[in-house]
């Protein structure tokens, strides 16, 4: 029996240094929805294999070991105190792949994935440390953050419909899951149905899945993939062979790749940074309906937890999808069963949890992923296009006016063009652009609202005469 948490206060946990230890069946409660959901979304921790495969070079039983690690990285916000549900810094794969192009497949390759990643772990655990991640953000203009979101929306959306990409191979699987997909995840029409469908209400709660699902059918019914070679058993990933491609083996980067990984790395942090935003807003959304427990939001600990997950990654499994605070399907997803109350799930930790540590054991179930193995392209491609869509969308919400967008433009264009500098050329671009552009528009807006308020006092005051000379003329 987990500990029980006293009504309107914090879940039960281990305090560990800046840490709030909280285990499974020790301090909450196991909720199997949120494992019945792993059991099918594990299959996208999966669609790195591809990546692994085809940027660093890695033979398929070492990506599997690589993803493993991964795995037991997701489990450790829940277990650490972080109240979002991890995943990837996905809007930043298509930049990070661009980098990865500078360098052949193979230990080269590997290197620079070690620096990226070294340097995406030093951001993250020095701001972490001093606070200075909001900071960081707000120097940034906002036309280059949200240029660069909107970029990398487009680059995933261009690397996925180019001739020879995924979608050119499986065209109709891919997207009609995506359609379906989207459909179910943002279609306002499909929110209606929700409220009136209980059944559409249980397809609403497994995000992406009902999508992949019907994309992995399809795709074997006309031949688009491969049918599955089922194998019963436990999985059995190969760590040595992994191990052999590793720093340790092939050599640690050079100054050059630490130089030259340096955009991207700051480029996949602006990102990162915005999905803690997301994520706290979501988790706030379902705290108002949940007066039973108080959640903490503590931005210095999702800091030092991604930290810890992007050093894992440098030093045993490195990784093109990075180390990143949320999933934003899943988070959101888990956040609208929690607010249904405490019957539905005991607490927001007990939730996310679940999810992980059942997608990390799926991990090991044979029949589970060899029967995923030939659709890894599917998966990874459905998650790429979604995760476009979403870029784009929220890059035009920031957008405040016509300069900024236009400033925007330019730079999302640059960052999705097929060049390796790309990130280099439109952090340049962006920044050029805003001081040429943007700070004049700027001192503008300033002067202008300075005159408007300088007229309304002018014309407050010239009332307040009016009124003093005849208090009849005066407003009431």
């Amino acid at each position: 029996m987990p500990i029980q948490r006293e009504y309107g206060k914090e879940h039960p946990y281990w305090p560990l240094g800046p840490f709030k230890v909280r285990l499974p069946f020790i301090h909450y409660r196991w909720e199997f929805p949120e494992m019945i959901q792993a059991l099918l979304m594990f299959v996208v921790s999966l669609g790195m294999i591809p990546l692994l495969q085809q940027y660093l070079g890695l033979p398929y039983e070492a990506a599997l070991a690589g993803v493993v690690i991964c795995g037991i990285g997701f489990m450790l916000p829940a277990l650490l105190g972080v109240p979002l549900v991890p995943g990837w810094i996905t809007p930043a794969i298509p930049v990070v792949l661009l980098y990865l192009q500078n360098f052949q497949p193979g230990p080269e390759a590997v290197k620079a994935m070690v620096a990226l990643q070294i340097e995406v772990f030093l951001i993250f655990l020095i701001l972490g440390i001093t606070g200075l991640g909001n900071k960081l953000v707000t120097l940034i203009p906002n036309s280059l953050k949200c240029g660069i979101i909107i970029g990398a929306g487009i680059a995933a959306m261009m690397g996925e419909l180019k001739a020879g990409g995924r979608v050119s191979n499986a065209p109709v699987s891919i997207l009609i899951g995506a359609m379906i997909a989207a459909y179910i995840l943002f279609s306002l029409s499909f929110k209606s149905v929700v409220l009136r469908n209980r059944l559409a209400k249980i397809i609403s709660n497994f995000g992406m899945v009902p999508g992949i699902v019907i994309a992995m059918l399809i795709g074997w019914a006309i031949k688009e993939f491969p049918l599955p070679n089922i194998e019963w058993g436990i999985t059995k990933p190969n760590f040595g062979l992994l191990f052999d491609h590793l720093a340790f083996n092939i050599g640690w980067p050079t100054w050059d790749m630490f130089l030259l990984a340096a955009p991207t790395a700051v480029i996949a942090y602006v990102i990162a940074f915005g999905d803690i935003l997301v994520g706290f807003t979501l988790v706030k959304r379902a705290d108002h309906q949940r007066p039973d427990e108080v959640i903490e939001t503590n931005v210095t600990r999702v800091h030092l937890v991604t930290a810890i997950r992007n050093g894992m990654h440098a030093i045993f499994a490195p990784w093109p999808g990075l180390a990143g605070p949320l999933w934003t399907p899943i988070q959101a997803t888990t956040a609208e069963r929690y607010a249904l109350g405490r019957k539905a799930m005991d607490s927001i930790y007990s939730g996310q949890g679940t999810f992980w540590i059942s997608g990390f054991l799926a991990l090991f179930v044979l029949p589970l992923v060899t029967m995923f193995k030939p659709v890894l392209p599917l998966a990874l491609s459905l998650t790429l296009i979604l995760t476009a869509y979403i870029c784009i969308m929220v890059g035009m919400e920031e957008l405040k006016d016509s300069a900024e967008r236009g400033v925007a433009g330019i730079v999302a264009v640059t960052l999705a063009m097929p060049d390796p500098k790309a990130t280099i050329y439109a952090i340049a671009v962006g920044l050029v652009l805003y001081f040429l552009i943007e700070r004049q528009n700027a001192a503008e807006r300033q002067r202008d609202d300075l005159s408007i308020i300088t007229d309304d006092t002018a014309a407050i005051e010239a009332g307040s005469e009016r009124g003093k000379a005849n208090p009849d003329a005066a407003p009431r």
